[in-house]
Formats: C-alpha cells, structure tokens, sequence
C-alpha cells in the first residue's frame, strides 16, 4: 500500500500527545499505514512547535530524526530535510536552513546578514548583492 501524505496537525499531535483522542487516531493510523511527509509539512510542523508549544531547535530535531528513523514514516527529499535539520540544531533559523539545504550547495541569494554568517559558520555558500553607489532604491 502506497504511504499516505501527511498533514502537519498530525505530526503535531504525534510531537505533542496532546489532545488524547487525536494522539490515540494518529497512533492507530501510523501502526496501520505509512506515511509520506513533505518538506513543506516539516517547515509547518517546525513553526506550529516553536510558536505554539515552545519547542527548542534540539526538540524539533530529536522529533524530525525520530521521524526520519522511523519505519513507516518517509520523508520526502529526506537529504534536503536532513541537512535543514542539521543546520537548525547549530542555531540556523529552520525556514532559512530549509531554503539554504534546497540550494544543493548552490549559492543562496539573500541580504539577511545574519543569514550570511550563519551559513558561512556552517560551511554554507551565499551570495551578496552589489548596490549601486547612489544608494537609492532604483526601479
């Protein structure tokens, strides 16, 4: 049987237990059938734990390998999301750590500074933008 994609309310409440009846219906449809998780899912699921339940970069990583270890539970683009991950545990933002992972080791264009020495303490490449002398915005 093909694994089912995932909604992140699902992981959610895998993460958390919370809301026992849930908890119960994820379990039971996990030990039943596999799942699929997509990075988006993975991206939501970090924001929702963050901002909602307080969960620290090394939470959302333990959770996200837990998942990843898993035998039911496959990760979409598992590489992309493995080195976000990685990246997230040394204190990258996981938004930022997921974009930078897609660029395969391509450089990532941005002007977040903090970003840029983040990546480079990482070993990651980005790019800058060169502005005009003028300093004004041109269209």
């Amino acid at each position: 049987m093909k694994p089912v994609a995932v909604d992140t309310n699902v992981l959610v409440r895998l993460a958390t237990g919370d809301h026992a009846r849930e908890y119960r219906a994820v379990v039971e449809s996990l030990n039943a059938r596999s799942w699929q998780v997509f990075p988006t899912v993975v991206l939501e699921t970090e924001w929702v734990l963050r901002s909602r339940y307080g969960y620290t970069p090394e939470q959302f990583a333990d959770f996200v390998e837990w998942m990843d270890a898993h035998g039911r539970i496959a990760l979409a683009q598992a590489e992309i999301v493995r080195v976000a991950v990685a990246c997230h545990r040394e204190g990258m933002d996981f938004a930022d750590a997921l974009h930078m992972a897609q660029t395969e080791g391509e450089p990532f264009l941005t002007l977040d500074k903090d970003l840029q020495r983040k990546a480079d303490k990482l070993g990651l490449r980005t790019a800058s933008l060169a502005f005009p002398s003028s300093g004004r915005h041109e269209r």
